[in-house]
């Protein structure tokens, strides 16, 4: 361990005792040294950590770049190098608004659900891409139904929903397990609303909405049981999923039946994820 520096120095004119970091005496002026001495360099902890903190920053990231293992932010946008933007939820998005636009537009044709315009008063036009009765061998409208909107605030809710979790979801495991999510819970929620009623409504994204935030938060529900930390703030993903799960009383084209199973679908499916996490070596 090198010696620590001297508490003071003797001046050779007037003997008084002055500080090791000064070259004039304050008191008789005589010079001490031509130059002062350098001051010890100290490691900083808080340093240490900071360094530390930027290295994991993006831990939980999959898709580092070998030039740049420390997963900076590049110059292009605000996503860490080797990290790319969202594009499965990005494409849901999309679809969605698109959806949106043209059954509004009535650009596909549409057909009448009797219920769903006596429930709102007045008569709905409902596109073809969603599910108003049974499927009758139409099989792709279980893939199309999750983008047809025929309310925009229902709209916003299901898709702010999405771009929110799916995002998250995508930046922790990757768009193939957002899309998979996504259309799990939304076809199951389907088929379970087509089971449990003869003339079943469904349109909208809230099933495929609620699976994707139920995947997202299984982790961190399961650091809260054990008393670990986690990063998300699960009160605001209550509130988000708890209105996806009441918003079917308001809007009678969201099958409430289908955001419950497809809450279950994405649950089971973060359940698993994180159990195969927690095996990894």
């Amino acid at each position: 361990m090198p010696p620590g520096p001297d508490l003071f120095v003797v001046c050779k004119q007037c003997g008084s005792e002055v500080s090791p970091y000064i070259t004039e005496c304050p008191y008789c002026g005589s010079r001490l040294r031509r130059r002062a001495p350098k001051l010890p360099r100290v490691k900083s902890r808080g340093r240490g950590l900071r360094r530390l903190g930027r290295t994991f920053t993006f831990h939980r990231s999959h898709s580092h770049s070998s030039a740049h293992p420390e997963g900076r932010f590049s110059r292009r946008g605000d996503y860490p190098r080797g990290e790319s933007p969202p594009f499965a939820t990005i494409a849901l998005v999309t679809l969605g608004c698109a959806g949106w636009v043209l059954v509004r537009g009535g650009y596909l044709g549409t057909v009448h659900v009797a219920g769903l315009g006596d429930v709102a008063g007045t008569y709905v036009s409902f596109f073809k891409i969603a599910i108003g009765g049974p499927l009758n061998g139409d099989w792709w409208k279980l893939l199309s139904s999750p983008f047809a909107y025929v309310n925009g605030l229902y709209a916003f809710i299901a898709l702010l929903a999405t771009a929110i979790f799916g995002w998250l979801l995508e930046r922790r495991r990757g768009p193939a397990i957002v899309l998979v999510v996504f259309f799990a819970g939304s076809v199951t929620g389907a088929l379970a609303a087509i089971a449990l009623y003869s003339e079943p409504i469904v349109s909208g994204a809230n099933a495929g909405a609620l699976a994707l935030i139920a995947a997202w938060s299984i982790p961190d529900l399961r650091a809260v049981r054990g008393g670990r930390y986690y990063e998300g703030d699960l009160l605001g993903t209550a509130a988000i999923a708890a209105l996806l799960l009441v918003l079917p009383y308001a809007r009678p084209e969201a099958s409430w039946m289908g955001g419950v199973v497809g809450a279950l679908v994405g649950s089971i499916a973060g359940l698993g994820l994180d159990l195969i996490d927690s095996q990894e070596p």
